[in-house]
């Protein structure tokens, strides 16, 4: 901050100066001028004026280091109470344009809300001709395209399904219903619901269960689970060696573990695989992947205190691991 008064006050500093100079320069030529005289006076100023410039360095540095201070969070308590006028413009203009973004802030918020809801409102709405068409895809009896059609029916619920959860996330904590989850329940029923999927492509699940319960929101979890079960079939060549789910116990924590053996991920695309939007920087003509799902998965493990990892070689499958914690907050809140 001082260097930055200096630097503000660098045009006074220089004019005073000057004029010391200059009275300097006029009593040195003029010879009925006694210049020792003239000297000491200049000296006495120059030490008065450095005094009134660390005397108006505190008081005029006051106002804006509390202003450097502040946290751009749109509370004007943090402002300190201006003393001169240049100050009070200063304020008067912060506030001004605080209460404007308050007000935008305030509109985006509402209009986002508006929105949020309305696309909610529509994926319910769109899930009612979706149950319907899956009762009509079951009456068909050509199989070839009755599994044709469960596929492509499978992708748009897993969208849907995809897209519900990611408007739902920034409020998760308001959702969260922490209980025993009964992991083979969970486990089953995701897996049936890529049955057709998983017959089409040729192939099983190997479920290894040592530890069948843990902590967590059902809800949530399921939606975790079924992003990871997707990806792995996903990813898995047709008529493949079966995806292994097994639980177990390791240093008081339970593990699920996700195994494939499909086609692995490329080691530089390993560190971004839970960002935002990110497919891969390998097969870029699949188009069907949209990089939410592994994203959305990582952000609910965060909420739900769920250390979610990776390991993967190419050519020789992915493991997903989802370490549950000992004791965590929830286990606090409710008891359990």
């Amino acid at each position: 901050m001082i260097r930055k008064y200096l630097a503000e006050r660098l045009s006074w500093i220089l004019f005073v100066l000057f004029l010391h100079l200059l009275i300097l320069f006029v009593a040195y030529l003029d010879a009925s001028i006694p210049f020792t005289p003239i000297l000491y006076i200049v000296f006495l100023s120059t030490i008065v004026f450095s005094i009134f410039l660390i005397i108006r360095y505190n008081k005029e540095t006051h106002f804006f280091k509390r202003l450097e201070e502040w946290e751009n969070d749109l509370d004007l308590t943090g402002i300190t109470t201006p003393e001169s006028p240049f100050e009070q413009i200063v304020e008067t203009t912060i506030i001004s344009q605080t209460e404007l973004l308050k007000q935008a802030a305030e509109q985006n918020l509402t209009a986002l809300e508006q929105e949020k809801d309305e696309l909610l409102s529509w994926i319910h709405e769109v899930k009612t001709p979706l149950t319907a068409m899956r009762l009509m895809i079951d009456r068909i009896h050509d199989e070839a395209m009755k599994a044709s059609l469960s596929y492509e029916w499978l992708r748009v619920h897993l969208l849907l399904d995809q897209q519900l959860h990611q408007k739902r996330l920034p409020f998760m904590e308001n959702d969260l219903y922490i209980e025993k989850v009964d992991l083979e329940n969970i486990l089953f029923s995701e897996i049936k619901t890529l049955q057709s999927w998983c017959i089409q492509k040729g192939i099983g699940f190997d479920i290894q269960l040592e530890v069948g319960e843990v902590l967590s929101d059902s809800k949530w979890l399921a939606f975790m689970i079924r992003q990871l079960i997707t990806n792995a079939v996903k990813y898995s060549d047709n008529h493949a060696p079966d995806i292994i789910v097994k639980s177990y116990e390791r240093q008081g924590q339970t593990i699920l573990e996700v195994k494939d053996l499909g086609r692995g991920i490329d080691p530089k695309d390993l560190p971004r695989i839970f960002e935002k939007g990110f497919t891969s920087t390998s097969n870029h003509l699949d188009h069907s992947a949209t990089g939410m799902g592994l994203y959305l998965a990582r952000k609910a493990a965060h909420f739900l205190h769920i250390q979610l990892a990776v390991e993967s070689k190419p050519g020789a499958g992915t493991v997903f691991s989802l370490t549950f914690p000992r004791r965590n907050d929830f286990t606090r809140i409710t008891g359990m």
